[in-house]
């Protein structure tokens, strides 16, 4: 029976959906059976994983809204297999108010499939509001990414109320999984720095292995793959490949 991680921080620009695909990724290469759910609007995992948006039959939002079996809409990748988001989603917020179990319906979506995979990730916005809700309800734990750059911790706390209210109210076995150190910058004592408040603020929960600052953990995406496969000498290539052995061994 696989477990469910939502990925989140409702920062922007914090290697969120970088994180998601590689990670994903790197675990498939590792023989785990992976599924990433897209459940943010701006696809961008979706295309990461190499799939053309334009050309998608079914996404999420027609799993969670329209009804469509979650096993037609999954697309199967030689990288792993996803469920593909679309700029339909937007709207999705607004049209689930009037829902019943509107902060389940993700949940139960996924929990048809759920036994069919290791690992499962859910991309979620980077924003605090519906969507991101049903990624936490939906999920067993959370993975947090955290730049080390000057306002790391900016958010954070309102992500951990955020955390212990639907622990408290919709989600009582969802838990803080772990914390991930993206774009650092081991030259520099500011990086250093941001790290180790990271880590005071979550003992025991930030992962050994950091991601570092990399041109082709940018570069990537626009080619629809990930870092292992666009340059697998990369430090970000390297980089994913020691969290995915650290995160397998942390299941």
């Amino acid at each position: 029976m696989g477990k469910l991680f939502a990925i989140v921080n409702q920062k922007g620009g914090v290697g969120k959906t970088t994180t998601a695909v590689n990670l994903s990724a790197a675990l498939h290469e590792l023989g785990l059976r992976t599924l990433l759910c897209d459940f943010d609007p701006q696809a961008n995992a979706t295309s990461g994983l190499g799939i053309e948006k334009r050309q998608i039959k079914r996404s999420v939002y027609d799993v969670i809204l329209n009804g469509v079996d979650i096993r037609d809409a999954i697309v199967h990748t030689k990288f792993g297999d996803v469920l593909p988001s679309s700029s339909d989603l937007a709207g999705a917020a607004v049209e689930l108010i009037g829902a019943d179990r509107r902060e389940y319906v993700l949940k139960d979506a996924l929990a048809q499939v759920k036994a069919d995979y290791d690992v499962i990730f859910i991309d979620c916005p980077p924003s605090l509001e519906m969507l991101t809700l049903n990624g936490l309800c939906a999920a067993e734990a959370i993975l947090v990414p955290v730049q080390c750059e000057y306002f790391a911790l900016e958010g954070l706390s309102d992500l951990m109320a955020t955390l212990r209210m639907v622990k408290r109210r919709m989600n009582p076995r969802l838990e803080l999984f772990g914390v991930v150190l993206t774009m650092f910058d081991g030259r520099t004592n500011f990086s250093n720095q941001v790290a180790e408040e990271v880590r005071r603020h979550f003992p025991g929960k930030v992962f050994a292995n950091v991601i570092p600052r990399n041109v082709r953990l940018a570069e990537a995406p626009s080619h629809g793959i990930p870092v292992m496969t666009y340059d697998k000498y990369s430090r970000g290539a390297k980089a994913y490949k020691e969290l995915a052995e650290e995160f397998k061994n942390k299941l």
